[in-house]
């Protein structure tokens, strides 16, 4: 299946690791030409370096999204040496395991600009090319704690439901000139955070790390773990010309775990 890939400029966030390093392979290994920004700068160059050992268009950005006075540089140099941005894949790191009570302002306030008004922005700044071109993707990785909010995630659980109402919202604005908005949500995906998540939870516990892992795979109907190229490669479907059609909905890649109907 062609996906209408080849040539499109993609730029990908945490693309040093995890999920957003599976994304950017498998976007480029479609055919994009793809932008690797994560605020690790050596860790995306190695991604990016193994992309174009396969002869496709991959270069590292580091990129501290906390910092949002960068936003039009980084993308007026991807836009000089690439192209205009035609993927936005917003995958923002997670904030540190806490209750939600009791956060101070200063904490609230540092993760809600990393988290939330740096990919606000960024689409801000790329949207006015997509919607001139009538193309544009724009594709929020969430976590399954705004379906079902997960015990001590308190602060992501509720900064990152803010974005699901202004991707739906945005959704409606551009739909017509050919932009598309989705979230989609991961559930038990085997990357370094999910097992810091069960090393933390193991650690409260007193329990060992396996037990935590193996009580939390019980949970999922699939009785495992999800890997990373699950998860980007529906990710790379939504980006193609052949998702044209699918807008502001919220995917779950979670292997049947949420319960949630």
């Amino acid at each position: 299946m062609d996906l209408g890939l080849s040539g499109k400029v993609a730029l990908v966030f945490g693309a040093g690791g995890g999920l957003g390093s599976a994304i950017a392979q498998t976007l480029a290994s479609e055919g994009a030409d793809v932008v690797l920004a994560d605020i690790n700068f050596d860790a995306a160059e190695s991604v990016a370096a193994s992309i174009r050992d396969n002869n496709k268009r991959a270069r590292a950005l580091q990129w501290d999204l906390n910092d949002l006075s960068v936003i039009d540089a980084h993308i007026s140099q991807i836009e000089k040496e690439l192209g205009p941005v035609d993927i936005l894949v917003n995958n923002t790191g997670g904030p540190p395991p806490t209750p939600v009570a009791y956060q101070t302002q200063d904490v609230w306030n540092k993760h809600f600009q990393s988290m939330v008004l740096s990919v606000i922005a960024i689409a801000d700044r790329v949207l006015p090319q997509m919607r001139a071109r009538q193309f544009g993707r724009i594709i929020t990785s969430s976590s399954s704690g705004v379906i079902a909010p997960i015990p001590n995630l308190g602060l992501s659980n509720a900064l990152r439901v803010s974005l699901l109402g202004w991707s739906k919202t945005l959704s409606r604005e551009v739909g017509k000139e050919g932009v598309t908005c989705n979230v989609v949500v991961p559930g038990r995906i085997a990357t370094g955070r999910t097992k810091f998540l069960d090393e933390q939870k193991a650690k409260r516990e007193g329990r060992p790390i396996e037990d935590v892992s193996d009580e939390s795979a019980n949970t999922i109907a699939l009785g495992r773990y999800g890997n990373p190229q699950e998860y980007a490669d529906v990710v790379t479907f939504l980006a193609s010309t052949r998702a044209s059609y699918l807008t502001g909905s919220v995917l779950r890649v979670d292997g049947g775990m949420i319960a949630n109907i």
